[in-house]
């Protein structure tokens, strides 16, 4: 009989932040992959706990992999964690998520903190609705078509930034967004410099540019006003569309998603996408 593969959540700064069912599954699982051995072993040795562990990051390969999924199939219990938070999202674990799933072998989540909802909470904005964004794409190419992508987005926007790449993403979203757009910054949440910042994307490139960034960073952007005057005509309406389908989104699928963005009905838009083709 297979094991489990437990997805357990880990602090993202205050190392007390951990549950009593957290704890208790690192202790009874036969072994934990970890993205950061030496992160995790922090962990560990605050609560006493002396456990194997595997590391798997992104930079793992095919036959690492297959080698944990195999000795889970043999019977054994695995824990996946990630330097901070919760495992498999934006995170190498999607990886054994996905060979679990393929080879029928159990996963269960143990939650945890989370940066993406707490900075939600702290943000101050709107979220009635988000989206994750994670790391932008570094090739300005790509970086261009996600903003455009993104541009009549009117959901909240949560992004993730390095404190060396923040300078330019503000940049580039004051002139993707406009410099009137709110956002807050959170910076080192749970950690002793805790810090939410709440300005317009204007004021924001303004203040780091005379304040150096430091820490790891959470963006919360406010997504495009309803009411905006701005149409998107159908063109910009089937580009959109275009990049979807580029990115591997299916024809249906991309149209559906903008025609609740833009206003335009899902069938002109699939209609107009035949044609282009």
């Amino acid at each position: 009989m297979s094991g489990t593969l437990y997805l357990i959540g880990t602090p993202i700064g205050n190392l007390e932040d951990i549950t009593l069912r957290q704890l208790k599954m690192l202790e009874e699982v036969d072994f934990i992959c970890a993205e950061d051995t030496r992160v995790t072993m922090k962990l560990l040795n605050r609560y006493e706990l002396k456990k194997q562990l595997v590391s798997f990051h992104e930079h793992s390969s095919q036959a690492d992999a297959r080698r944990i999924i195999d000795r889970i199939a043999a019977g054994e219990n695995c824990g996946i964690v990630t330097d901070a938070g919760m495992p498999c999202i934006s995170d190498p674990g999607e990886v054994l998520v996905k060979l679990c799933a393929e080879n029928g072998i159990d996963v269960k989540v143990v939650p945890g903190p989370s940066a993406v909802v707490s900075a939600a909470a702290l943000s101050g904005l709107s979220i009635r609705r988000f989206t994750f964004e994670g790391f932008l794409p570094v090739p300005k190419k790509e970086r261009n078509e996600r903003f455009e992508l993104l541009r009549n987005e009117t959901g909240v926007m949560i992004f993730y930034e390095a404190p060396h790449k923040l300078k330019s993403t503000l940049s580039d979203m004051a002139e993707h967004f406009g410099s009137e757009r709110k956002i807050s910054i959170c910076r080192e949440l749970t950690k002793i410099h805790e810090e939410v910042l709440r300005f317009t994307l204007g004021e924001a490139v303004d203040y780091y540019n005379e304040n150096e960034p430091k820490g790891e960073f959470v963006l919360v952007v406010e997504g495009k006003s309803q009411d905006s005057g701005d149409e998107v005509t159908l063109e910009q309406a089937l580009e959109q569309v275009r990049m979807l389908v580029e990115h591997g989104e299916k024809p249906t699928d991309a149209c559906k998603a903008i025609a609740k963005e833009t206003g335009f009905r899902k069938g002109e838009l699939y209609s107009a996408f035949c044609e282009d083709k």
